[in-house]
């Protein structure tokens, strides 16, 4: 159901308006007048005939006619009866400020769910409980307690947080940012995240969608819809709560290093959700998206009237991965030869305009980069000299921006305080961005390029490979009949294998001459581990043994092991010493699933061993992968460059890692059964040979 009713409406009652200025039914009631809503406003209070100097009614009912929205501002106690009133009415949605819900405790959430099915049953959509109401600066209505209405913009934002949009809300009325819409969800009984990200995404009148998130309800969901509006407009999200790991038992290395942050990094770059670490960040954000078309590439030109600014944003691009466009011949000799510059400015980009640069002369080479075809983005830098024209040259910035045809962006920094002030203003009201250092200025045109990056990508293809899945079916229905959720080494290998990967050569022996016999078979060195359901990490109690040579050497650890791990791990049933070939050459890396409970399988890949979890050079991808977002994997981590060959030193087949990243992730994702999945060591070697799959280990969810 369309949310329009929320954004429009011809009418609106407010249910606990009052006559005592500081109480919130006051304030949503003096606020709707004072931002000059042209619809019909009721007061509903059962004790007051006027309030503001219009009528009120003792409740809904009485007004003699169905309001559109209905604001309720009454007690957590009383609000499922007014919730009923809507019903009876005709309302075609409701805000909920009042709190004492489901944040409260259970009974505030019985009381929830209990409002939520009357208005399900009446088609009457929510917004709250336990918010602060709904902004819509086109339509002059603030039915909310946020201050006053912001200014008119392209930017919808919505907050899971009351306080923290009231607080933005001031924020850009001192800064002069608009917005569409603004709304607060509170606790999201009906109308979510996802909700208001559909609506701000189908309104013509939103070109940024911005917020605020604490919890995200449905992952799946909120991927797809985040990445079928991110392909029209961007999504600019704060989103608090990633540090802590939660209250989860993971046993897998994967499993210990997807932490909640993890989860939410790779899936808002799957989604082409732009993450914003501060509000600061995101205002910086979304005044470039909001005002300035999309750079078509990396390459920026700046231009400063002073040396060292021109230096501290060169230094930023080249930190931040941005290229410093090289100017075409044609560019540099009209700088060269222009009477308006200086014969001392510095032509080369940067380009120093010198500290006696007046307003015409950054206009004439704002407009000779802004036409250079190795120009895509453009960046002015102003320091407020003795002579400098800061109103001029910010009025000069404005015109050249705003001229038919410009298609790439212009962003600035005007360094200073009181002297550019007004300039400042200039700049903001023509829609072109100002930043207070070069750096932000910088980092915002990386988050634009990454994001056209992403626009630009082909429509995602994932390969599925022939595999044996009735092989896979069978193992893990035999371990989830049997109630054991720990899928042993033996076992785990069995189904990689099913899905094509090649694991070593060996067997399970029970006795000394059985080890020896494998040993024997499959050459010498070989490793022997430990091989039990209920030890998962073999190293941990000794059972893992490497560089065996010889039989007797063979029949020794052998010995070694069943004698000392009963004793470690007196309860785990030790089935045998799994003997097998050892392989020497390649580099080892990790490759692993968690299955998050929000998003669901996490797919890893970093750098393998005994390191894997001291240095952590892992990354972690949504699944199921694309050949290009295996790849892309691979090349977010440091071990990239390990495997590409260093000082001379040999690379490994990348590709073929990407392919197994593929193939883990078609297993994972047509079997959710599996929780968690590693394999570790993965060892790869120069193209042409095979990777192995040394070890694995894997757990399924309990039924």
């Amino acid at each position: 159901m369309s949310l329009d009713h929320f954004f429009k409406p011809q009418s609106v009652a407010i249910v606990g308006a009052s006559r005592k200025s500081g109480k919130v039914g006051y304030e949503i009631l003096a606020g709707m007048l004072k931002a000059g809503f042209p619809g019909d406003i009721f007061p509903v209070n059962p004790t007051a005939d006027e309030i503001l100097g219009l009528k009120a009614y003792p409740n809904l009912k009485s007004i003699g006619q169905s309001p559109e929205l209905v604001v309720i501002v009454v007690a957590a106690k009383h609000a499922l009866d007014v919730m009923k009133e809507c019903a009876d009415v005709g309302a075609k949605c409701v805000i909920i400020v009042s709190s004492g819900f489901k944040e409260s405790g259970p009974d505030g959430t019985n009381l929830e769910q209990s409002i939520v099915r009357v208005a399900k049953t009446a088609g009457i959509r929510i917004v709250g409980p336990n918010c602060i109401g709904v902004m819509v600066p086109g339509s002059k209505l603030n039915a909310s307690f946020g201050g006053d209405l912001p200014a008119i913009g392209s930017i919808g934002y919505f907050s899971q947080s009351g306080s923290l949009l009231a607080a933005i809300v001031d924020m850009a009325r001192e800064t002069s940012l608009g917005f569409s819409k603004l709304v607060s969800i509170g606790n999201k009984a009906d109308v979510d995240e996802l909700a208001i990200i559909r609506a701000l995404g189908e309104d013509d009148e939103t070109k940024v969608i911005a917020g605020y998130l604490e919890t995200i309800a449905d992952g799946d969901a909120f991927i797809r819809q985040a990445e079928r509006i991110s392909r029209k407009k961007p999504i600019l999200l704060m989103k608090a709560g990633v540090t802590e790991a939660g209250a989860r038992a993971a046993s897998s290395h994967t499993g210990r290093l997807a932490e909640v942050e993890s989860a939410y990094e790779c899936v808002f770059e799957r989604a082409g959700v732009v993450r914003c670490e501060s509000i600061k960040d995101q205002f910086d954000y979304a005044r470039a998206f909001s005002y300035q078309p999309l750079p078509r590439g990396a390459r920026v030109a700046v231009i400063a009237n002073a040396g060292g600014a021109g230096i501290m944003a060169t230094d930023a691009i080249e930190r931040e991965g941005l290229e410093l466009a090289q100017f075409t011949p044609e560019t540099q000799e009209r700088l060269a030869n222009s009477e308006e510059l200086s014969r001392a400015a510095s032509i080369s980009n940067p380009i120093d305009l010198l500290g006696d640069a007046l307003s015409d002369r950054y206009e004439f080479a704002i407009r000779a980069v802004m036409e250079d075809a190795n120009v895509d983005a453009v960046l002015v830098l102003l320091s407020p000299h003795a002579m400098t024209e800061c109103v001029g040259t910010a009025e000069s910035i404005v015109r050249v921006s705003n001229e038919d045809g410009n298609q790439k962006p212009i962003l600035t920094c005007f360094l200073g305080a009181s002297r550019v002030a007004e300039a400042v203003k200039i700049l903001r009201m023509g829609k072109v961005p100002p930043y207070d250092s070069p750096e932000s200025a910088v980092k915002t045109i990386k988050v634009m390029h990454r994001y056209a990056q992403w626009q630009s990508r082909p429509k995602r293809v994932v390969k599925l490979f022939n595999v044996n899945r009735r092989k896979v079916e069978r193992i893990i229905e035999r371990h989830l009949r049997m109630e054991q959720y720990e899928v042993g080494e033996m076992e785990a290998k069995e189904i990689l294998e099913a899905y094509g990967f090649v694991t070593p050569q060996g067997g399970v022996a029970t006795t000394p001459e059985q080890a020896v016999s494998i040993a024997n078979r499959i050459g010498y060195p070989v490793v022997m581990k430990i091989w039990s359901p209920d030890i998962l990490h073999k190293t941990d109690v000794g059972g893992v043994k490497t560089n065996v040579i010889g039989e007797q050497q063979v029949m020794d650890v052998f010995d070694l092991m069943m004698y000392r791990i009963p004793k470690k791990a007196p309860n785990a049933n030790v089935l045998g010493i799994c003997v097998e070939q050892m392989c020497t050459v390649g580099r080892e890396v990790i490759l692993g699933m968690n299955r998050d409970p929000r998003f669901g399988p996490l797919m890893m890949f970093g750098t393998g061993g005994k390191l894997v979890e001291v240095l952590e050079d892992v990354v972690f991808y949504p699944a199921p992968l694309t050949a290009d977002e295996a790849m892309e994997m691979l090349v977010r981590t440091k071990t990239h460059e390990i495997l590409k060959g260093t000082r001379g030193e040999e690379g490994v087949d990348i590709s073929v890692i990407a392919e197994a990243l593929q193939r883990l992730s078609q297993l994972v994702t047509e079997f959710p059964q599996i929780k968690e999945l590693d394999i570790n060591p993965f060892i790869v070697g120069r193209e042409g040979t095979t990777p192995i799959a040394v070890d694995s280990m894997m757990t399924l969810e309990k039924r």
